[in-house]
């Protein structure tokens, strides 16, 4: 969704108002697909069906006081999500990428 400030500005052909950011955001090709939030057991059932593709999952770790950990997983054009209070134990066939943060949108 194009916000009316950056509409206004792209017809007056005025961009010198808003900022480099907003304008990438605004200018992003949608996301295919769909964010699922699951349950971690059915994640990890999700990941282990995926295993002859050698699934990809980005984990983040959070917390300061008490950490938790969030995952992403990509199978048949949807991002599966979930996360937990404890480290999933996945199997070796999983390709993992760690990252500072997963923001999900709410």
């Amino acid at each position: 969704m194009v916000s009316l400030e950056f509409a206004f500005l792209q017809l007056s052909g005025c961009r010198s108002n808003i900022s480099s950011q907003k304008l990438a955001f605004a200018e992003r090709p949608p996301a295919p697909g769909a964010i699922v939030e699951v349950a971690t057991e059915v994640f990890t059932a999700i990941i282990a069906r995926e295993r002859e593709s050698r699934p990809l999952v980005i984990m983040a770790e959070r917390g300061v006081i008490k950490t938790n950990y969030r995952y992403l997983a990509a199978c048949r054009g949807f991002v599966f999500y979930t996360k937990s209070a404890d480290s999933l134990m996945l199997p070796g066939y999983v390709d993992i990428i760690t990252v500072r943060k997963i923001w999900v949108p709410g």
